[in-house]
């Protein structure tokens, strides 16, 4: 497991003002990951991640079985900050019939109709479940405040869209996760923090390299021209949402095994955090598991 320190300097402190600046993007979060080397930091990020998988498996397996909570689990990122491979490496133990990963295109007419948070509470996990946002109703006071012509399709009252507008949205998304805090949902949240150098060395790749094309998007090059907007538009989503029951990570993710490593160890460490037990059965279902497991005894060739 990652030493709590490091885990903690990562999470980001209900109430506290965030300035990205502050939060490095590559391996060498500390003195002592710098003084072992790239090399070695590497090595160890592979054994913890792979311990992290076999641990997950387990606790999602006990999940599923207890049926007592679930677990939401928010990805947020700019473009090719590397959620889909985090969800692929980090899941990648995981049953599936108790996960499911849920993306979020352009709201269709009937979505816009709704409340902002409509569409996304549809795709809630069901008790037992982890369910995965790929990008999640954050999106609502991230590209939408960067481009506040979209809020038109939006029918909302008449009046300005200023700071007390985003203010309520956000005490509209701390209600709703305390609300499903409440109710047994633990709420997880990852900012994937990449720098600007590291998204263009992406994005380079998918124009050089034919695998990659599809996934290349001219709209990609004219977000990343709003990027000092999104900075300031993630730094005030992250100071008002994180609490104590739905809190942000900024995660290092230059170096895409680290952030893998990081996302594993925290969702893993919580969901044994939860201590949850396996069904315990009465005496009329322990007096059937005797008969049957005397009857295949019997059966025995």
């Amino acid at each position: 497991m990652i030493k709590q320190k490091l885990i903690r300097k990562l999470k980001v402190k209900e109430g506290s003002k965030v300035d990205l600046d502050d939060y490095d993007t590559g391996w060498a979060q500390n003195q002592e990951l710098k003084d072992a080397g790239e090399e070695v930091v590497k090595e160890r990020a592979a054994q913890i991640l792979e311990e992290n998988r076999q641990s997950l498996a387990s606790a999602q397996e006990l999940l599923y079985a207890s049926g007592a909570c679930s677990v939401l689990i928010i990805l947020q990122g700019l473009d090719a900050a590397g959620k889909d491979g985090t969800i692929r490496h980090v899941m990648s133990g995981v049953n599936p019939q108790g996960c499911r990963v849920q993306g979020f295109k352009v709201p269709t007419n009937e979505e816009l109709g709704h409340n902002f948070l409509w569409r996304y509470t549809k795709a809630l996990p069901l008790k037992g479940e982890i369910g995965i946002f790929n990008r999640s109703y954050y999106e609502d006071v991230l590209v939408v405040r960067v481009h506040p012509e979209l809020l038109v399709a939006q029918h909302l009252s008449p009046g300005k869209q200023g700071k007390k507008f985003w203010e309520d949205r956000f005490k509209d998304i701390n209600a709703f996760e305390r609300h499903l805090s409440r109710n047994s949902t633990l709420i997880l949240k990852f900012f994937l923090h990449t720098s600007k150098e590291e998204q263009r060395k992406r994005l380079m790749e998918r124009l050089e390299n034919e695998d990659k094309y599809w996934k290349f998007s001219a709209g990609d090059l004219k977000e990343r021209s709003f990027w000092d907007d999104y900075m300031k538009a993630y730094q005030a989503m992250l100071s008002a949402t994180s609490t104590k029951w739905a809190p942000w990570y900024v995660i290092p993710a230059d170096y895409k095994w680290v952030a893998r490593t990081l996302i594993a160890d925290i969702i893993a460490s919580n969901i044994q955090g939860l201590k949850l037990q396996y069904p315990k059965v009465n005496e009329k279902q322990m007096v059937e598991i005797v008969k049957a497991r005397e009857e295949l005894k019997q059966n025995e060739k």
